[in-house]
């Protein structure tokens, strides 16, 4: 508010714009708040001064700071249109997909050249009323997710709304319109044509999500979970017994639940079960080929990550500790002497913990296997001698031979305290 009278007094034209008002409307709690104004970034730099800063090449915008918060400030937009008619500014490539989108126009321009309806809504401060250019508060009232234009030339403008599409829906339990749902089948290999860090970004909105879980759903039913994770949705496809698809969604369950009791969550173990399936399925067509276990897992890991890569990217902050997880899984079947103690030390003993916890509910792991874990990290010293005195011989992994090869490099990184349930790291 404190942004918006700041150009009221002015006397620049400015509204509280998009996913806020939208938000207030459906009575949801808004993250946070936008501003579109006819005033130029640099304009809005020079009435705000130090508190303000410009960012972006291909969208610019400037960000007011009041101490943590950061609203962001956009100027009003014109359509493709208005700049073909101008001959500069905005562009699109060959498949129709936006590559600059500078051009300045008015507030009506600016609502039109929006996503959705929804996202196109304005609260004017100077008369405390909202303005609607497209329809959007009929859409508000029947809960209807709606393109703003013609879906298909919307989604080869930008293929990222029809991951924004299920996402929205999804958070805001809304209907997508027919017109708006039909491409969706058809158009999701115009996800190839984004840059593998934006699909990173976008899977982090989608699925490290209270919504996560439907996401995914609606993800696997539109086809566009194969555009992203390619591997993953074949290993799905071949895995009859449907354990890998149980791993996968009590993982996105477990997330779901952490951030809604306000947990930490990471993408490491997430992507972790994600990527399990098709890594799984490889190590074990390697081993057949007579590669030895701890080798095959450590090149399928590699291939799975590799092939991901030319999607979705996946920094190696997470892809590290997530490999880990995977190599440690071998480790927790080795239940007597000393190793069972020294493993209960180990940075990532947790995170492997979960995972297989995950494991045995999907039916993957013996549940015997997980629950022998659980009651030694409840056990006094003396019943934890006793376990691991009396427990089953080692059985390699479970999914192939007895190796007791070591594999190359350490397993380092950081893992998380606890105990007794999963706790997703």
């Amino acid at each position: 508010m404190k942004t918006l009278y700041r150009f009221k007094e002015a006397g620049v034209e400015a509204y509280l714009v998009g996913g806020g008002i939208r938000d207030l409307l459906l009575g949801v709690q808004p993250k946070d708040f936008d501003i579109a104004t006819a005033a130029t970034p640099e304009e809005v730099k020079d009435l705000f001064g130090r508190q303000c800063r410009l960012i972006g090449r291909r969208f610019r915008l400037a960000h007011v700071r009041f101490g943590r918060e950061i609203i962001e400030v956009a100027t009003f937009r014109a359509g493709h249109q208005e700049a073909e008619t101008e001959g500069l500014g905005e562009r699109c490539d060959e498949s129709g997909r936006i590559l600059r989108d500078n051009v300045y126009g008015n507030v009506e321009q600016d609502a039109h050249r929006r996503d959705f309806t929804i996202n196109a809504l304005y609260y004017d401060v100077t008369d405390f009323s909202v303005r609607d250019y497209v329809g959007a508060l009929e859409d508000v009232a029947a809960r209807r997710l709606r393109l703003i234009g013609d879906p298909e030339d919307r989604y080869r403008e930008d293929p990222v709304r029809m991951l924004r599409a299920v996402r929205i829906a999804a958070k805001l339990d809304l209907t997508i319109d027919e017109a708006t749902e039909k491409p969706l089948f058809a158009l999701g290999d115009l996800l190839h044509e984004v840059p593998p860090a934006r699909l990173f970004d976008e899977v982090l909105k989608m699925l490290m999500a209270v919504q996560g879980p439907e996401v995914f759903e609606q993800l696997r039913r539109y086809g566009l979970l194969g555009k992203l994770f390619e591997a993953t949705e074949e290993a799905l496809g071949r895995d009859d017994s449907g354990a890998s698809l149980a791993l996968i969604r009590q993982a996105l369950a477990g997330t779901a639940k952490r951030i809604e009791q306000d947990k930490p969550v990471t993408p490491a173990f997430l992507f972790a079960a994600l990527l399990w399936p098709p890594t799984l399925m490889r190590k074990n067509a390697l081993e057949t080929d007579g590669l030895p276990e701890v080798e095959a897992l450590q090149r399928a890991s590699e291939e799975v990550i590799r092939k991901l890569l030319d999607r979705v990217s996946l920094p190696r902050r997470f892809s590290t500790p997530m490999q880990d997880i995977w190599h440690l899984q071998r480790r927790l079947f080795q239940r007597r002497g000393k190793r069972p103690l020294r493993l209960l030390e180990h940075p990532r003993f947790r995170a492997a913990y979960d995972f297989l916890l995950l494991r045995a509910a999907a039916g993957e792991v013996e549940q015997e296997l997980a629950d022998w874990w659980t009651e030694l990290q409840e056990a006094n010293a003396e019943r934890r001698a006793e376990m691991t005195a009396t427990a089953p011989g080692e059985a390699g992994g479970g999914q192939g031979r007895r190796r007791r090869r070591r594999r190359k490099g350490g397993q380092g990184g950081q893992g998380s305290q606890g105990r007794r349930k999963p706790a997703q790291h």
